[in-house]
């Protein structure tokens, strides 16, 4: 059906759906990648006519974008979401957090924010389980504007998602500078069925800057087991698409929430993950530990610095010349154990002890932090040969041992 609404009319229709509570909200349902448990959904508006006729998104959704009175469907939205979880949190029934999409025209809305913290306060509803979804597009085209706006939510306690991420001119440098704290990747990524082998390298990568940025990743329009199988090689947290669930009204999700309160079997995570997710488990397991992780190419004097937080000091270059990183390291040491530290990571001695069979190196130092003060520090190092090129590669791990 066809439904009569154009550029004249888009309000006046709109807020007659609304008052006449012809505008529904469905829930598509997010489920955790291993254990299948329901841990969120997504809001989402149906327009169903007195006489039972579902007018689909595609027909109102973009016209109300492109005349500005989508915000009109956003606000009325967010109302019935915080209605429905008061009502769960009232009866004392399981609750997840409920992802809202919100249109790019809000940035413009002054009080924005003091709205969005007005309505949900309103219905006693907690911060945390409301999840504001932008789409990466709208992003990409507020630039600034928006990372300040989403700054804002995630101050108020709210959190944001980035929908449709590859769906368009995707920004990798823009996404690291946004405050969002997840990430929603787009169905057209996984249009081959995760069987193509560029489609699992672009996938498999963005989901590795996205455990790196240590942002949530969500995986939208999973239809088969192949691809909750690759995703799930992946790390991908959460799924969400008709291999679960198809969107259903309130009554529907209700049930699938009250069932994952009930324990599930779940497989062996080694099993279910496979070998790329355990990696990054001990990857993070690493990360953990060495507040400062470093990856050095001996045979090309190079090295890339992996992780660096909370070490002693913070002013190490993370990507250079290898000579130069000992000289500058040296420069933090006690002036006593200045020349120890040259000579033990002396980069023609390093090579030259491993042609001779040593696969590890390690000192102690007494390094100066950035408040001043000297701190013993063990660095050590480990070699291992690039399997693919003539390479001598050495794995720096430190860390403050006092």
């Amino acid at each position: 059906m066809s439904l009569s609404i154009n550029r004249s009319n888009a309000e006046e229709m709109i807020k007659k759906a609304v008052e006449n509570k012809e505008i529904k909200v469905f829930y598509q349902p997010k489920f955790d990648s291993i254990n299948g448990k329901a841990v969120g959904a997504e809001a989402l508006a149906r327009w169903i006519k007195e006489d039972g006729t579902v007018i689909p998104p595609a027909e109102f959704v973009p016209l109300l974008e492109e005349t500005g009175y989508i915000t009109v469907l956003d606000w009325y939205m967010l109302e019935e979401v915080c209605a429905f979880l008061k009502k769960q949190l009232s009866s004392g029934g399981n609750t997840v957090t409920i992802s809202v999409n919100f249109s790019r025209v809000h940035t413009g809305e002054a009080d924005y924010i003091e709205r969005l913290c007005r309505t949900v306060d309103g219905f006693s509803v907690p911060h945390d389980i409301i999840e504001v979804e932008i789409t990466e597009s709208a992003m990409a085209c507020d630039g600034n504007d928006i990372i300040d706006f989403i700054g804002k939510i995630r101050s108020a306690g709210f959190s944001v998602s980035i929908d449709d991420f590859g769906s368009g001119l995707s920004s990798l440098n823009f996404v690291k500078d946004v405050p969002a704290n997840v990430i929603k990747i787009d169905k057209s990524l996984l249009s081959e069925n995760c069987e193509s082998e560029k489609e699992r390298i672009v996938l498999e990568s963005i989901f590795e800057f996205a455990h790196r940025l240590k942002m949530t990743t969500v995986a939208e329009g999973v239809e088969t087991k192949e691809q909750l199988g690759f995703l799930r090689t992946c790390g991908c947290e959460v799924i969400q698409g008709f291999l679960f669930a198809k969107p259903m009204p309130e009554e529907d999700f209700r049930k699938v929430l009250s069932d994952s309160s009930e324990p599930k079997e779940t497989e062996d995570i080694l099993i279910t993950q496979a070998p790329a997710s355990a990696t990054q488990l001990l990857l993070d397991v690493v990360f953990g530990r060495f507040p400062l992780v470093i990856m050095s190419n001996l045979s090309r004097n190079s090295f890339y610095m992996m992780a660096y937080e909370h070490f002693s000091t913070r002013s190490c270059p993370s990507t250079g010349i290898y000579t130069e990183l000992i000289m500058h390291g040296a420069s933090t040491m006690h002036p006593d154990d200045r020349q120890l530290f040259i000579d033990t990571f002396d980069l023609r001695d390093q090579i030259e002890g491993y042609n001779k069979g040593q696969r590890t190196r390690k000192v102690v130092t007494r390094q100066l932090g950035d408040d001043g003060v000297y701190r013993r520090v063990e660095t050590t190092n480990y070699y291992v040969k690039n399997p693919s090129a003539d390479d001598i590669l050495a794995i720096t791990l430190s860390e403050t041992i006092e």
